[in-house]
């Protein structure tokens, strides 16, 4: 586990400074509402042309959980906190079932600014590329130092594949716990999205019943490490 104000490097450090950045804006001293102060003022990238505001990390710092998935809602990019829209209700009814506090997580995403294409008077969510995930890396580094979970949670593969590396398939993997400098205990799950996404109830249904299986296996873990 990082020390103090040491950031876990997820990405090659050479290959996240080809172009702009979040680490020209990072605080000196690594504290969480120092992040969240300075993430306001990020232009690391040009997604926060088009984005409402900054939609940073909440949450118990120092938190023995955290959630991570992969870029702010529209309901998100305008309330300014992450997992507020349909899909945090879902996350929030599978934490339910799986005996976890949301209040006790920290919760966040891998990308800090929502990325959308307009239809009509609507904002759809578009998956952020491989350079505006590098660029944003370094607040998620910075996340991890400051909380030192013991347990991450990657919230769908974008996350998945940017913590754990891209051989990392949730439709395989999810639930399976990974070696990793990270956290102790790091794995993955469905993105709370995909199962709404699913086109019957009964595959919604389905899908609900594997996202909660997987919470309940990192209740466990939690349950075992606890103090």
């Amino acid at each position: 586990m990082p020390e103090p104000d040491e950031r876990p490097k997820i990405a090659d450090p050479e290959k996240l400074h080809q172009g702009a950045s979040a680490e020209d804006f990072l605080p000196s001293s690594l504290t969480a509402s120092r992040l969240r102060q300075a993430a306001q003022g990020c232009r690391g990238c040009h997604l926060y042309r088009n984005a409402t505001q900054v939609v940073f990390g909440e949450g118990l710092v120092r938190s023995r959980l955290m959630l991570v998935g992969e870029m702010a809602g529209d309901e998100e990019d305008r309330a300014g906190r992450p997992f507020v829209g349909p899909a945090g209700r879902i996350l929030d009814q599978g934490l339910e079932e799986a005996g976890i506090d949301r209040e006790d997580a920290y919760v966040t995403n891998v990308v800090k600014h929502f990325k959308w294409e307009p239809e009509g008077k609507r904002r759809l969510h578009k998956k952020p590329n491989a350079d505006e995930i590098r660029a944003c890396l370094p607040w998620l580094e910075a996340e991890i130092a400051v909380v030192r979970p013991e347990v991450i949670v990657c919230l769908g593969a974008t996350a998945a594949q940017t913590l754990v590396g891209p051989s990392f398939r949730v439709t395989k993997d999810h639930g399976r716990f990974v070696d990793s400098p990270l956290a102790p205990h790091v794995t993955a799950t469905l993105h709370p999205s995909a199962i709404l996404r699913r086109p019957t109830d009964a595959e919604r249904r389905q899908e609900m019943r594997r996202f909660v299986a997987d919470l309940r296996g990192v209740a466990k873990v939690l349950a075992a490490t606890r103090d």
